[in-house]
């Protein structure tokens, strides 16, 4: 049986996920949002940041989001970036479909990551990630924009937010431009930590 499609992103209290310039990336504001992230012992292993780290809930939440992943999904803005700033061992481990009009060879990396590239939108690239997964879930990395198309598009069974106790003022907002009239949720899970708070929500067409 084919698994869920959901994406998992931290965003700030007045409902921003990323700062608007790709520049940004790493910024003061952008370190505070994802700040409930970088102690975690599973952040610290996949990273290959060294021994150590927390563990507990927020480190489960992490973990369990990694684990159920069979492919991921992005756009080739977060592509770009994470390009320059991943490790060689880039982080998914597994296959990956990125968004983008860019025609490019697949790119194999150490660790079981190899991504894919997609020239013809958000719904062939999600028939490829699914079968990738088998019975595994897809999961859409990003950025906003894609998560957005994806969300637009109706196929998005389930996702995740950390609420993180931060104000951006400006930049990529979740759920800039949704059809509320179509998208109903049904709330799964709340859940707060000493950081963020943890919510996760099903999608129903309404």
């Amino acid at each position: 049986m084919a698994g869920k499609v959901f994406f998992s992103v931290s965003m700030s209290l007045d409902g921003f996920i990323a700062p608007e310039s790709p520049e940004e990336l790493m910024g003061q504001l952008w370190m505070e949002l994802q700040q409930w992230a970088f102690p975690l012992r599973f952040f610290r292993e996949n990273l290959k940041l060294g021994e150590g780290g927390e563990e507990g809930r927020d480190n489960d939440i992490a973990r369990e989001a990694f684990e159920r992943t069979g492919a991921s999904v992005m756009g080739k803005r977060m592509f770009d970036a994470g390009e320059q700033m991943w490790p060689q061992e880039a982080p998914f481990h597994t296959p990956v479909f990125v968004v983008t009009h860019t025609k490019r060879d697949p790119w194999e990396r150490p660790g079981g990551t190899t991504f894919h590239f997609v020239n013809d939108g958000i719904e062939t690239a999600l028939d490829q990630a699914r079968e990738a997964a088998g019975d595994r879930d897809v999961r859409i990395a990003g950025g906003g924009a894609t998560i957005l198309e994806y969300v637009k598009a109706g196929l998005i069974d389930e996702f995740s937010i950390a609420l993180s106790p931060v104000l951006f003022g400006s930049g990529i907002r979740l759920f800039e431009g949704v059809d509320a009239s179509r998208v109903a949720l049904e709330p799964v899970r709340s859940e707060p930590s000493s950081r963020v708070t943890h919510l996760t929500y099903a999608v129903h067409p309404r």
